[in-house]
């Protein structure tokens, strides 16, 4: 039976553990919380350190994107320096290829016909891949990079211009500012302080990062589409009843529950045992071809 565990800065109220069967190969599941103790984070990290077939990494990002460009979060690397025998990931791999066939897969075969829909990506940065599949199909975007993660009223509306400011902005972000600046951490994961919900007025779909989803939406959702990466029952019920139409979630449901791109890529590198800077895009989309994962769909309201 393989293993595979997720360490994130979140809360721990979101903690989960199942077993499941991937490609005929056993599997337990686990996403442990340390609640925004960086410290604690750390001693779990080292802990797990050849105990496990890989870690994900959650309640951060390791790696932001600008197009091509790659950029690493310095204070995220060194809280995983505990991590010497066991491989890591936190979910980049899985952005960029599951994330962005699920956008593909959801317009070809018709469950969402972005052709008329308005879009609000919270984050662009974050979800690469997604934001790209996003610009081909969609009527219109708003990406909130600077909305919602730096909290400047000016919504980009190009995907030029995302790649354009991504790489002015996070050679100095990923180097210099603290991880929470720029995405909840620990309990800020569990408030509601509505920002910018003109917005979220406008778009029919709202896409990205649930936590950074969660942390602005506005008390209604009426009649709005979410499309994110993980769910919990409480957190359904919350968008039921904000008025949502539609949860889809780019991980599948397992037990119930939509784990974190870094859970199912931690799943991903377990089953294909090589180091994960050696995996290419043709690895993850011929894995997740023999997965058969498709996107997870709740209706609402």
């Amino acid at each position: 039976m393989k293993r595979v565990v997720s360490v994130s800065l979140g809360t721990s109220k979101r903690d989960k553990t199942v077993e499941s069967d991937f490609l005929g190969v056993p599997f337990v599941v686990e996403r442990k919380g340390a609640d925004g103790d960086k410290r604690r984070f750390m001693e779990m990290v080292a802990d797990l350190d050849g105990k496990v077939d890989c870690i994900g990494v959650g309640g951060t990002d390791a790696y932001l994107y600008a197009g091509c460009r790659r950029y690493a979060f310095r204070e995220t690397l060194r809280l995983m320096r505990g991590a010497v025998k066991t491989p890591w990931v936190d979910g980049s791999g899985l952005k960029n290829t599951l994330e962005r066939t699920t956008v593909e897969t959801l317009h070809r075969e018709g469950t969402v016909d972005f052709r008329d829909k308005r879009v609000l990506l919270v984050v662009a940065v974050d979800r690469f891949g997604m934001a790209e599949a996003l610009a081909k199909v969609a009527k219109s975007i708003v990406y909130g990079d600077l909305l919602f993660g730096l909290g400047l009223p000016i919504p980009i509306r190009r995907w030029s211009t995302v790649m354009l400011l991504g790489r002015i902005s996070l050679p100095i972000i990923t180097r210099f500012c603290p991880i929470e600046w720029f995405y909840p951490t620990g309990e800020k994961q569990e408030k509601n302080t509505p920002k910018f919900g003109k917005y979220f007025a406008e778009a029919d779909v709202i896409a990205g990062d649930w936590h950074v989803i969660r942390r602005f939406m506005p008390e209604r959702l009426d009649g709005k589409i979410i499309l994110t990466q993980s769910s919990r029952d409480s957190e359904t019920a919350l968008l039921k009843e904000r008025g949502a139409a539609a949860l889809i979630t780019t991980t599948p449901l397992i037990g119930g529950v939509a784990f974190a791109t870094n859970v199912m890529e931690s799943v991903l590198v377990a089953l294909l045992g090589k180091p994960p800077e050696t995996l290419t895009e043709q690895d993850y989309l011929g894995t997740l071809t023999q997965l058969g994962w498709r996107p997870g769909l709740i209706k609402l309201n």
